[in-house]
């Protein structure tokens, strides 16, 4: 049997899948709502994507747990998303890929032979520097993969708190010396994608914004796409109207809980928190934490899993509130979150709050 040829472009790979110039302008449309460009772009991207040629892509895994590919694997199939991320050239990517061994390997050296210059590196997990033997692949510690591979890719992406801050691996006591992607690279633009793991369309949106324009988005201070990360998960929360009256829910089985009251009380990380999960959501868009009757953690922050306890109230006044104070005051609160956020995260904070939690905080029981 004849091996079917492989497509050039996007639009050629598109067609050979039965994909309709209709179905791929709407996809288009509803991705440009997500990147916050307007709404004319759609068939400016409609048009560069079907043209751009498959975009060589090496995937690296270091210190994770795999949750990443988890994620974007998990992407609700079968939309274009996940036919958009088939019709990149994945040469290479320790999950997915076919090859093992030396075989793997010689792909990620072809690829990047092939390609200097104009492959995008997608890392997750974090780097361990305390010593090279806690993580390697085919004898190589991920530092001197990372710093082989970067040299010739024209953009990186770090999915993944890991990768972006350092995650877990790095949380106090940080045994494996593990840093974040950006804390090794610096003459790279690096885009990054934190969460743990990030939302699916999240990763795939960044992917379509490098295929559609040949650069990065525009990034915040901590190099986060804007358009997924420009608003706290407050912000936009449905819960957010209860914050604004006062209502806050004092246990996650009462009455408040089930009427959908505010979790701030329950720890809710949402005010401190800039991601996507309120708008974007997960599983096609069915729900996320805070709508499951879970508070946000803030994984998309840096250091959250030394920043306190999960289940305790950020430190601001309950009832400082945007309905209650003014415009000044209500900036003022705001601040003291972030400064309460960013002192919780020193270490010294960390191991002040690493305390055993009973069942009874767990379930909020009053005595």
């Amino acid at each position: 049997m004849k091996q079917a040829e492989q497509p050039g472009s996007v639009g050629e790979g598109l067609k050979q899948r039965g994909i309709t110039r209709r179905e791929f302008l709407k996809f288009c449309t509803a991705m440009t709502a997500m990147l916050a460009l307007p709404p004319a772009m759609a068939s400016v991207m409609a048009e560069a994507i079907s043209k751009a040629r498959r975009q060589s892509v090496i995937w690296l895994s270091f210190q994770e747990c795999t949750g990443c590919t988890e994620s974007i694997t998990r992407s609700h199939s079968p939309t274009l998303e996940n036919l958009i991320f088939d019709l990149i050239s994945l040469d290479y990517h320790h999950t997915l890929q076919a090859a093992s061994g030396a075989a793997a390997e010689h792909a990620r050296e072809l690829a990047m032979k092939g390609n200097e210059g104009k492959y995008l590196l997608i890392v997750d997990g974090s780097i361990p520097l305390g010593n090279p033997g806690y993580s390697t692949i085919a004898g190589i510690s991920n530092y001197d993969m990372l710093l082989e591979t970067a040299r010739g890719a024209a953009a990186i992406v770090a999915v993944g708190t890991c990768a972006t801050y350092g995650g877990l691996p790095k949380a106090d006591p940080n045994p494996t010396g593990a840093v974040s992607v950006g804390d090794i690279i610096k003459d790279k633009p690096i885009i990054n994608v934190p969460g743990c793991p990030p939302i699916p369309v999240v990763m795939t949106g960044v992917l379509a914004h490098f295929l559609t324009f040949g650069n990065i988005p525009e990034l915040d201070a901590l190099g986060r796409p804007k358009s997924f990360y420009g608003e706290t998960i407050h912000d936009r929360c449905y819960r957010r109207p209860f914050y604004d009256q006062g209502k806050f829910a004092q246990t996650f089985d009462d009455e408040a809980a089930r009427k959908g009251w505010c979790l701030f009380k329950l720890g809710c990380k949402g005010p401190v928190t800039y991601n996507a999960c309120a708008t974007t959501k997960w599983n096609d868009g069915t729900s996320f934490p805070i709508q499951s009757g879970h508070g946000c953690i803030g994984c998309s922050e840096p250091n959250f899993w030394d920043a306190g306890p999960l289940y305790k109230a950020l430190s601001m006044p309950v009832s400082a509130t945007a309905a209650m104070l003014g415009g000044a005051a209500a900036a003022g609160a705001a601040a003291g979150v972030a400064i309460t956020w960013h002192n919780r995260s020193t270490k010294a904070a960390a191991k002040a709050a690493h305390e055993k939690v009973t069942v009874q905080e767990l379930m909020r029981e009053e005595k």
